[in-house]
């Protein structure tokens, strides 16, 4: 009888200790650094970007690398990701591209950047990228264009796929930038996209502008109503646990010096539904604009 009270007691601790952990999760907070040149080699730009992170509560940062498949300035970008992992700050190598959702040289292009991220992190034990965060754009072309038009949709998918493929097994995460008409597809063409990799990023954009005459608390509510509604969709007729969560991405153009308050409102809005993972802010080279 005591045996059996003593492995009860273990069981019941062990599940309040994993109730525990997930009530304790909390969500990321995300900045699209491009264009490193002005965070690495300004002076002091790696420290800056440290403060900026810490004043906005920041918890991981993705830094663009060289589109040509080079990791360069590797002296610096160790010195970043060194000063951004000693505050417990995650930092990804942030790739674009807008056309590797095509088969052959386009998609190469793309791995190869991934294949020189793989090497830096082996050259940079002590200090490697926690992963890689993609910015395919393959709508930005004009056969792409339109409202309901996803027939690039399989290619995109494979393209996270390669991507997802190289760089799990060296434990980097994969994360990916998406626009708000990926989630109106069909039942079967969200599951692809959610299944493809763990995390993806909504850039819900152009909801709101500096000028548009409307009141602080208009804004909110619409924010409010438009994160719900989004996730909601992203996730409807869908039931598969491994589903890719949702981090929501704002930008600068749309909300001027209410940025901060409104993702903040992101959290409080959205905090306790399952599948969203945080905020991303786009992005600290409109703060250093800003500033100058």
């Amino acid at each position: 009888m005591t045996r059996m009270y003593s492995m009860l007691c273990m069981f019941l601790f062990g599940v309040l200790s994993v109730s525990a952990i997930a009530a304790d999760e909390k969500p990321a907070h995300g900045l699209w650094v491009w264009k490193k040149p002005p965070v690495v080699d300004a002076p002091q730009g790696a420290e800056k970007l440290l403060d900026f992170c810490q004043s906005q509560g920041v918890t991981e940062v993705y830094v663009s690398v060289s589109a040509n498949g080079e990791v360069s300035q590797q002296a610096q970008l160790t010195h970043l990701i060194n000063l951004l992992h000693r505050s417990h700050i995650r930092v990804e190598a942030l790739l674009s591209s807008n056309n590797a959702d095509e088969a052959g040289a386009h998609r190469e292009k793309l791995l190869d950047q991934v294949r020189a991220i793989l090497q830096f992190n082996r050259s940079h034990g002590a200090e490697p990228f926690d992963g890689i965060h993609l910015d395919i754009e393959p709508q930005q072309r004009p056969e792409n264009k339109g409202a309901g038009n996803l027939k690039f949709l399989s290619g995109l998918v494979e393209a996270y796929r390669a991507v997802r493929t190289l760089a799990e097994p060296t434990h980097l995460t994969v994360n990916a930038d998406i626009q708000k008409k990926l989630l109106e597809g069909t039942v079967a063409q969200r599951k692809m996209l959610l299944s493809s990799l763990p995390q993806l990023t909504l850039m819900l954009y152009e909801l709101s502008s500096p000028k548009d005459g409307e009141s602080v608390e208009k804004k909110k509510e619409k924010l409010q109503a438009e994160s719900r509604k989004y996730l909601d969709m992203a996730y409807a007729g869908l039931s598969d646990p491994n589903l890719a969560k949702m981090m929501i991405g704002l930008r600068t153009p749309d909300y001027g010096k209410l940025l901060p308050g409104m993702l903040s409102i992101l959290d409080e809005t959205n905090r306790t539904n399952s599948h969203y993972a945080g905020w991303a802010e786009h992005s600290y080279n409109d703060y250093l604009k800003a500033e100058q």
